[in-house]
């Protein structure tokens, strides 16, 4: 039975218009004035259908084949090379980017519901691109002119793709412990000398060039992350004409063996005397690669809704055609297995998750392109501060929820979810891995309690908690009165721990314990908030089912998930001392 992809492009429509008023904010944006809904809607349908037609037919065989070393050489599975083609032929690669480089000059939020799609298509084909443009944003925000008129348009358009190369055997999250050197040469390049692993993308056989970001130390470096220097290191050096010249000393050592993302080549990479060149300033080498970094994370946790929601997809097609057992209203049997209480509930999970999730990642998006553009310096700022305060959020709780959700599809499928032809434990495999790269959810966490609740004196969290309570006084006499009591009640619990957070500021282990209780806090909370702006849009849908359908999905959001707010909410409450009792030997 094979599983069947279709773009929520509708939806997308709808969110967008309606929910989150986007004409009205790109209006307010130089260079967007003119990108509406409709057009959104225009391009998102085209990618929708590469995405169904070109991308989805070759995820459970490319994972079949996976990428292969052979002979030192990289060889991915098979119709990926061409599928990259056609996708960069078509200029999706380039849709957000810089029209001086190539790019379309679209919104961000745009670009995010593509990766979306993208990823709930093929994950392993869409690292491809996702990669290569956060390599380009690092450029264009820290590379030199000569750099940029080298590389940044073939990356931008996606002729060139792109890597980061931040992983070390000893050096993972913490960076500080990496030991790949970067030595000067006369001429002003560098000689890159190390090994990295755990790399995406390190590695292909599409025929073009992949440009490598490295993270480095040069010769008498302080050690930890002040030593750090970032570098720019191409598979080929371009000649003089921008043609592919001589291969540069790099080379490929090992395929990791891993969990999913088969159809991925995730590299172990040897850098031999590799020429590379210096990007941004010397020792200020991870503040240009969290540029890529950042928007690496917002990537990832796309990654995770497109997961859910392609499995909650497969898993409703699956639960309406196969028959099994009685149902409860007295029809004979055998009935269709979603008129089951408990399989109802395991779709359920996953729709009340995978609607709200993609607004609130919408939000996010359109919070970035105001960030990015618009012409007031303090309504930048702002939306600046709600970027950083969600990107933890959106990174982390859409793949712990994503995963969950790739898990309760297989189980719909029975044992038939746990064998591959039927597609569900691959959507899990390749979940799994997006809860730990690019910073595990732990450290996303973290970032959330120590850094981005306090960060302007806690303004910014503020103000968007004020925002939630807000919207939920208006929404008290509307669609979603029903679920506005168990909002305000989680609103509160949400209020009451940020208050816990911000008075622990400096304590270790009460912030360690409390970081994802009060993340998973923050989402269930921040996912009833778009419930309840989705319900107060869903009359603009008119006489068809939709607003029907999104009633019952938030109710069922507000009666069977949205009360994990209160055992996030115990567990901060409760204090690091159970966390923290145990000695260590007796672990």
């Amino acid at each position: 039975m094979p599983v069947t992809y279709q773009p929520p492009v509708a939806t997308m429509r709808f969110l967008l218009e309606h929910v989150l008023d986007f004409d009205a904010q790109m209006a307010q944006l130089p260079g967007l004035e003119e990108v509406t809904s409709e057009l959104a809607e225009d391009v998102l349908t085209m990618a929708g259908r590469m995405c169904a037609e070109r991308l989805a037919p070759l995820n459970l065989p490319g994972d079949a084949a996976g990428a292969k070393l052979v002979d030192g050489q990289v060889v991915t599975a098979p119709g990926f090379a061409q599928a990259y083609a056609e996708f960069v032929e078509a200029g999706w690669p380039g849709l957000a980017g810089d029209p001086e480089y190539g790019g379309q000059g679209l919104p961000r939020t745009v670009q995010i519901m593509l990766d979306e799609m993208v990823s709930a298509a093929n994950l392993s084909f869409g690292l491809f691109p996702g990669l290569t443009r956060g390599a380009a944003e690092a450029l264009a925000a820290h590379g030199s002119d000569e750099l940029k008129a080298t590389y940044l348009e073939k990356l931008i358009t996606g002729q060139w793709c792109g890597a980061m190369a931040l992983t070390e055997a000893s050096a993972g999250t913490d960076l500080g412990l990496l030991r790949t050197r970067a030595d000067p040469r006369e001429d002003g390049s560098y000689s890159i000398i190390g090994t990295k692993i755990f790399i995406s993308s390190g590695d292909q056989d599409f025929g073009n060039n992949v440009v490598h970001l490295v993270l480095a130390r040069l010769p008498g470096a302080p050690a930890g992350v002040k030593g750090i220097s970032l570098f720019l290191a191409p598979k080929f050096l371009p000649n003089a004409d921008g043609t592919l010249g001589e291969r540069n000393a790099m080379s490929v050592g090992a395929l990791e063996h891993k969990m999913g993302i088969h159809a991925q080549p995730t590299c172990v990479m040897n850098y031999d005397g590799a020429t590379g060149w210096l990007v941004g300033e010397p020792g200020r080498g991870l503040n240009a690669m969290f540029t890529m970094m950042n928007a690496e994370r917002l990537f990832v946790g796309m990654q995770g809704l497109g997961l859910a929601d392609a499995a909650t997809q497969a898993a409703s097609a699956y639960a309406r055609e196969r028959l099994q057992g009685r149902s409860g209203d007295g029809r004979p049997g055998p009935v269709p297995i979603i008129a089951h209480a408990d399989v109802r509930k395991m779709l359920l999970s996953g729709r009340a998750f995978v609607e709200p999730a993609r607004a609130l990642a919408a939000w996010t998006a359109i919070r970035m392109d105001v960030a990015d553009r618009h012409p007031e310096a303090e309504v930048r700022a702002a939306a600046h501060a709600d970027v950083a305060l969600l990107t933890p959020v959106v990174k982390a709780a859409f793949t712990d929820f994503g995963f969950e959700t790739t898990v309760l599809a297989q189980q719909v499928f029975g044992g038939h979810g746990y064998i591959h032809e039927a597609g569900m434990e691959q959507f899990v495999r390749d979940a799994r891995i997006t809860q730990i790269y690019e910073g595990t959810n732990g450290v996303q966490a973290m970032d959330l309690v120590s850094r981005k609740v306090t960060m302007e004196g806690g303004a910014p969290l503020r103000a968007y908690l004020a925002g939630i309570a807000a919207d939920l006084a208006k929404a008290d006499a509307g669609l979603a009165s029903p679920i506005v009591p168990e909002m305000q009640d989680a609103l509160a619990l949400l209020e009451q721990a940020s208050a816990t957070i911000t008075a622990a500021a400096g304590d270790a282990d009460r912030l360690g314990a409390a970081a994802t209780e009060y993340l998973n806090l923050f989402a269930l909370v921040s996912l009833g908030w778009m419930w309840v702006r989705i319900l107060a849009a869903a009359p603009a849908l008119g006489d068809t089912r939709a607003p029907e359908a999104y009633e019952a999905l938030a109710r069922y959001y507000a009666a069977y998930m949205l009360p994990r707010a209160g055992l996030h909410a115990a567990r901060i409450a409760a204090g690091p001392a159970a966390v923290m009792a145990l000695d260590e030997e007796l672990f």
